[in-house]
């Protein structure tokens, strides 16, 4: 059961109405709103923008009584919504409404010119009841502007043997003199409110870290496995909350050590009908799925479901869930006889923004992320023609971590409900940028099980790191649609601790465009500038940094890439200077990147901006630990 509402567009970006809908602290209003419609007869809704629908779903419209839809745009005229034909609004006086509801926010104005309409006697209610109020805006003006909304969900957990940390860093205050404030929800398991509390970002640059013990000691709280939702207030140039969720294990009292390490990114914001990449479990493996509610509304039993990737058979999931409620699900216990290296799809219904999974393996896990599968695309039959101009086109990279220490697994992924055959191909490359080997993947079917170890066909690089590009290989047969997916999934030789991580390809590094490749972090394309944001751990770890130079086709010879590392005043600390190899990548570590007394005056909290005007890098981050544990996901920029 899908919920109609739209939530994100691919030309037109982010619905902003979707989070003002859909938005906790607004949860209340719409409630409200949806009584007052109820109790007063006959409402007739002023649609002028189609939000009408929106409100319904997310809301409902139990009680409502509605005795017409009219909308200003005459194009509209004789559409159905919410069962009903849109009239004109010059037919609003006859419809005999003893209320009007104008399903639109800023609607004073409107209001004001239909006046001469309005049927006698009835009253008008619109959505500004369920405005947040004016002090939580950047931009009270214009409700529905992006910047109203820079808003994320986190999955956030503490419990005897887990505990998270989000890290991001005030990007918004270096677009405005306007100071940033973060206002944090955190929900329990069940949906309920455990905590809600304001923090500022800080000056410009500053780090923002928020971590779930000392929210758990500040507000007096027992174990929680939930749901932060981050709220930025006078936000500038960005409207997505980017952020980095380490997860850390440690010994309960008297018991066996959880020896979780894992990082993720974060959450997407906005929800989709599938997500695919869910890997099935390993024989000795337990996969948990993560469900969490987005929204005020709850989600109804069997609305979300399982299949096994190409195989259209769902499995519902029995139970509802309630608003912004979370619930673990071992897809063993509805998929049982599905095993890794099958794939698993999500038909999450647009009710969950994109869920997070852990893999337990023994008394160690790993955290991540599901992506969104695309509903609106088809088959590009442009794609082989575009190498004379394009080169390799669309690319996916991800490192190959040294061998004698790691073994590198990759997986294709289905990523687009069209996607019936996968011809690919994976182009291995040494640091310096020489292609030195090819593996052919075939003409993957939906369904496939491949999951391809690099340790033969990467034996070339030795010891030494190296990155794989996946690249589509039409030469299999098959089409391509730009929408390349994998899961890289690593392991670590002596302790058996995995991470994994999954993007999307992109066509890097050419000053040719190709719709809106090379994308770009601000601005039109062509993207050929860097700026990632790299975590750092504290003291008890060291930090993972792989940065790799893509191009589609060759651009120029070698990156002249900046990494500054700042204190967690957003203070400049120290510098540091690479140049990368066109097609080439570095493996870095923070402890031999700056020297000890430059770390020790950066201290806890430091975090290092990559920069570089010259070309796009794309790059992955992580943590090392004791006894082998490590993570890794991949970067994000600003």
């Amino acid at each position: 059961m899908t919920l109609h509402i739209e939530t994100f567009h691919n030309s037109r970006g982010g619905n902003t109405l979707y989070k003002a809908l859909t938005h906790p602290h607004a949860a209340l209003g719409g409630r409200a709103l949806i009584a007052a419609l109820a109790a007063h007869g006959p409402v007739a809704i002023v649609d002028p923008d189609g939000a009408a629908a929106g409100f319904a779903a997310i809301h409902g419209s139990a009680g409502v009584e509605i005795a017409g839809i009219y909308a200003l745009d005459s194009a509209r005229i004789g559409q159905h919504t919410l069962d009903h034909a849109v009239r004109p609004v010059t037919e609003l006086a006859a419809s005999g409404a003893r209320r009007v509801f104008v399903a639109a926010f800023d609607a004073d104005k409107l209001i004001g010119h239909l006046q001469a309409l309005l049927p006698p006697g009835a009253s008008v209610l619109s959505l500004d009841s369920m405005r947040l109020p004016t002090a939580r805006l950047s931009n009270p003006a214009n409700y529905l502007d992006k910047l109203n909304f820079a808003t994320n969900f986190a999955f956030f957990r503490n419990t005897g043997t887990l505990h998270t940390r989000l890290v991001t860093a005030n990007y918004w205050s270096g677009y405005s003199e306007r100071p940033a404030v973060c206002w944090f929800t955190l929900f329990d398991g069940d949906g309920r409110i455990l905590a809600e509390w304001d923090e500022s970002a800080g000056a410009p640059g500053s780090a923002l870290i928020v971590d779930s013990r000392e929210v758990r000691s500040r507000f007096g709280l027992g174990e929680f496995a939930g749901q932060l939702f981050v709220h930025v207030v006078g936000a500038a140039g960005h409207d997505i909350v980017k952020y980095a969720l380490d997860t850390f294990g440690e010994a309960a009292p008297g018991g066996e050590p959880d020896l979780a390490l894992s990082c993720t990114h974060d959450a997407n914001a906005w929800p989709s009908d599938r997500y695919a990449g869910l890997p099935a479990p390993a024989a000795d493996e337990r996969v948990i799925l993560w469900i969490q509610n987005s929204h005020p509304t709850p989600i109804p039993a069997g609305a979300i479901g399982l299949n096994p990737m190409g195989d259209d058979r769902v499995v519902p999931l029995p139970c509802a869930l309630g608003p912004f409620a979370s619930r673990a699900i071992d897809v063993a216990e509805f998929l049982p006889r599905l095993a890794w290296p099958r794939q698993i799809e999500v038909r999450a219904g647009k009710h969950a923004v994109r869920p997070r999974y852990e893999v337990l393996h023994a008394n160690r896990r790993r955290i991540a992320h599901v992506n969104v599968e695309r509903d609106d695309l088809k088959p590009n039959d442009e794609l082989p023609g575009l190498a004379g101009l394009f080169g390799k086109g669309y690319l996916l990279p991800a490192p190959i971590l040294p061998r004698g220490e790691w073994e590198t697994i990759v997986q294709p992924t289905p990523m687009a409900v069209t996607q019936h055959k996968l011809p690919l191909a994976g182009l291995i490359y040494n640091a310096a940028g020489e292609q030195v080997a090819r593996l052919p993947l075939g003409c993957l079917p939906r369904d496939h099980d491949c999951a391809v170890s690099l340790d033969e066909a990467a034996s070339c690089l030795g010891d030494a790191p190296g990155h794989i590009e996946l690249v589509y290989d039409f030469a299999a047969g098959g089409s391509g649609d730009g929408w390349l997916h994998g899961l890289f999934r690593y392991r670590h030789r002596q302790s058996s601790h995995a991470a994994e991580t999954s993007f999307g390809g992109h066509v890097f590094n050419t000053i040719l465009v190709y719709r809106d490749e090379p994308q770009s972090y601000s601005g039109r394309p062509p993207g050929l500038t860097t700026r990632l944001f790299l975590r750092l751990g504290d003291a008890s770890y060291d930090t993972l940094c792989h940065l790799i130079y893509p191009a589609s086709t060759p651009w120029l010879a070698q990156s002249t890439t900046e990494l500054t590392l700042h204190d967690r005043n957003g203070c400049e600390i120290g510098r540091a200077s690479l140049a990368i190899p066109c097609s080439g990548s570095r493996l870095l570590r923070y402890s031999t990147l700056f020297d000890p007394e430059t770390r020790r005056q950066a201290g806890d909290g430091a975090y290092v901006v990559i920069r570089d005007r010259t070309c796009r890098l794309f790059g992955y981050h992580g943590l090392l630990g004791h006894g082998g544990a490590f993570s890794l996901d991949h970067m994000f920029g600003f």
